[in-house]
């Protein structure tokens, strides 16, 4: 077991869960930048490629949901190396894949086995002192985000140079050298739960059903997020169109003017100093509702959505901080089963998102988006501002 001069989890372990986290949930977002491409090769409509990004993304709560809790139960590590192999498994068949189906398959799956780095933030918690458990859960919480943001920029490059099959050939490989690392240097833990998997599955839907401040954090995040992957799966199409006629390396390139809104919301807990946590909230899915301006009206320039970019993501992870620090206030021992309940509601937000995008695109193009993408950010709005605590403003 790793561990440093004080008994805590060593800052190399931490380090290594953080850029794991990032190679593994990358392999859920390289296919956005490229869905253009696929369309093409597979002659098939765009609406038709983008349920692949639907899919990783329903696979991706999938997986939270029937995965996650099982790090409770089983030896994590064992468990972790099981999962890379499957991982590994699912990219191949993506890369290989000759017809849509394969590839719908292929993608679901890669979305359910890529939910270690939600194995991983427990870990980290863990294993580290009091003092350290913040700063350490953060570290691998950046791992997490930057291997979201620069999986859409690298996967639009890759695309561009080599094809979007190189792109989860590349993925399958790193995820090898993933499973030595993982095998040479993470500590084993004991699972912590005795009952069967059935009574640990019960458990999470025992905390969904009785968890108010849980039920409405996760309604959140799934409206914030689903209105961010509105933009990010359709942004592909938007800009292969006049007046771009851009690649898909210039699209997978807004990921790095994501990632500028999204290392700032980093910093949003330091705004508890000054307001309530649900102020914080209420401003945060206000720049989310915000950005679809620039994106609507400024939508045909680079600078518009450059900045609809920046603000969606900065609002979104602002937004998904401050909702994780509302459940995990929750006093309870099960703080796996938390994380899973928001987490699969999270991305089944995600997937829908995607999904509406995808038709609002194939029938009233970026207008359409734009309006879905507006909705579900004023559907989070609205909901805070009814379910909050009465004053939302004071707490």
């Amino acid at each position: 077991m790793q561990l440093n001069s004080s008994g805590g989890i060593s800052r190399t372990v931490i380090w290594l869960m953080s850029v794991i986290s990032g190679l593994v949930v990358a392999n859920i977002y390289y296919n956005q930048p490229l869905l253009g491409l696929i369309a093409k090769e597979l002659h098939v409509t765009e609406s038709a490629a983008g349920r692949i990004s639907v899919l990783s993304q329903l696979g991706y709560a999938a997986g939270l949901l029937l995965i996650v809790p099982l790090g409770d139960k089983l030896f994590r590590k064992k468990l972790v190396l099981t999962d890379l192999l499957l991982v590994f498994a699912a990219l191949l068949w993506m890369a290989f894949g000759t017809e849509l189906w394969m590839l719908y398959i292929a993608s679901l799956l890669i979305g359910v086995t890529s939910v270690i780095p939600q194995l991983f933030i427990p870990i980290a918690a863990e294993l580290s002192s009091d003092k350290e458990k913040s700063s350490n859960i953060g570290t691998v919480m950046s791992g997490l985000l930057m291997g979201i943001l620069l999986s859409r920029f690298i996967g639009g490059i890759v695309g561009e140079l080599w094809g979007w099959r190189a792109m989860f050939g590349i993925a399958a490989g790193l995820m090898v050298l993933v499973w030595f690392a993982v095998y040479k240097m993470l500590p084993e833990l004991p699972p912590n739960f005795k009952g069967n998997y059935g009574e640990l599955m019960k458990s999470v839907f025992h905390l969904a059903k009785t968890q108010q401040v849980l039920r409405l954090a996760s309604f959140r995040g799934a409206m914030a997020f689903g209105s961010m992957c509105a933009l990010f799966t359709t942004l592909v199409f938007h800009m292969e169109n006049p007046p771009f006629n851009a690649g898909s390396s210039v699209v997978g390139s807004f990921g790095l003017a994501g990632a500028v809104g999204a290392l700032a919301a980093a910093k949003v807990g330091k705004l508890q100093h000054y307001f309530s946590l649900n102020r914080i909230i209420f401003f945060a899915l206000l720049v989310v509702f915000g950005s679809w301006l620039f994106t609507y009206f400024a939508g045909e320039t680079y600078w518009g959505l450059i900045a609809g970019v920046v603000l969606v993501d900065l609002g979104v992870q602002s937004a998904h901080i401050m909702n994780q620090t509302n459940y995990f206030s929750i006093k309870s021992n099960a703080v796996n089963r938390l994380n899973t309940v928001y987490m699969v509601s999270y991305f089944i937000g995600g997937s829908l998102g995607t999904w509406t995008a995808s038709i609002a695109w194939q029938y009233a193009k970026w207008g359409g988006v734009c309006f879905v993408g507006a909705v579900l950010a004023l559907l989070a709005l609205t909901a805070h501002l009814m379910f909050s605590r009465r004053k939302p403003f004071n707490s």
